[in-house]
């Protein structure tokens, strides 16, 4: 029934909209798409990453609401040390892994909204 994962959407508070965009567009360097136009009223972004989309909609939420939460998304990369100094060049806070996973290298983040992202490369 289910095929795949279209997109995958996170929240953000108005204050800190703006920075998580630029951060997930300039840092991370996600490739942003149009949204449809009756949507551009709500404010966030699309990106596209390979067949599948990442959202950002901002929402009425405290600051600290995603700051608290284990809930996150996880990111493929091919050269998990790579990804790991190049978000430390740019002054990103990295958490790393206190339970491994055998056929995983993985690390975790924090994006200016507070969301906590986790990179992973299998393991070959």
């Amino acid at each position: 029934m289910i095929k795949a994962i279209h997109h995958v959407q996170i929240a953000v508070s108005r204050q800190v909209e703006q920075e998580t965009i630029s951060f997930y567009k300039n840092i991370m360097q996600f490739k942003e798409i149009p949204k449809p136009d009756n949507l551009k009223k709500n404010g966030g972004a699309w990106f596209e990453l390979g067949l599948q989309q990442f959202h950002i909609a901002p929402e009425d939420v405290p600051e600290e609401y995603n700051s608290k939460s284990k809930r996150h998304v996880c990111f493929l990369v091919e050269d998990i040390e790579a990804i790991k100094l190049h978000l430390q060049k740019n002054k990103v806070e990295i958490i790393e892994d206190n339970q491994p996973i055998v056929e995983l290298k993985r690390f975790y983040f924090r994006d200016p909204a507070g969301n906590r992202v986790e990179c992973a490369q299998i393991k070959y």
